[in-house]
């Protein structure tokens, strides 16, 4: 039998954790989601690069992970995130410079928050895995969205000054929310 102190403590118990989850949303009972984003990348005239990036940001930095086919076997390239989300130009010059917030263009041979770092592709010319970038977000002024992910034929040398050159590029897409 269940007496009627019993009763109304259980209901107020009932009543705290409804009123926890009103007042705190959902995300403090399920957890937080976390932003996400991504690309499509296709290639460039006369390569044959193709392949996704994507994004999805945590407290650390953004995790990118890339899956791509249609590189030269047993190579090393440089992963970029340009200014603007224009693959239109048959050589993706369309996308502008490396993506860098303006205080970052002020400081030269610094590294850019554009340049996620190199990517290795296998002896079949598949490169898959990800990093994490802690330059860059998905939303505010260091916001990936709707910029250009390109792929380029050479990597970067972090230890060069002034930065050269990362090639021609072999592939890009725009990335978007997913």
């Amino acid at each position: 039998m269940v007496k009627g102190n019993d009763r109304q403590a259980g209901n107020a118990v009932l009543v705290a954790v409804v009123a926890c989850m009103l007042l705190g949303g959902c995300t403090s009972f399920m957890g937080q989601q976390d932003k996400r984003a991504g690309t499509q990348l296709q290639p460039t005239v006369g390569n044959l690069v193709r392949g996704t990036v994507s994004f999805v940001e945590h407290s650390d930095g953004v995790q990118v992970s890339y899956n791509l086919a249609g590189l030269p076997p047993d190579s090393d390239h440089a992963l970029q995130i340009h200014e603007r989300g224009d693959c239109n130009a048959t050589d993706a010059s369309s996308a502008g410079p490396v993506f860098a917030p303006a205080a970052e263009r002020l400081k030269p041979g610094a590294r850019v928050a554009g340049d996620l770092g190199n990517i290795h592709a296998d002896s079949n010319g598949v490169a898959t895995g990800f990093l994490v970038a802690t330059d860059v977000s998905l939303d505010g002024v260091r916001s990936v969205l709707q910029r250009a992910v390109i792929v380029h034929h050479d990597a970067i040398d972090p230890y060069a000054y002034p930065q050269r050159g990362t090639g021609a590029a072999l592939a890009c897409g725009v990335v978007k929310v997913q």
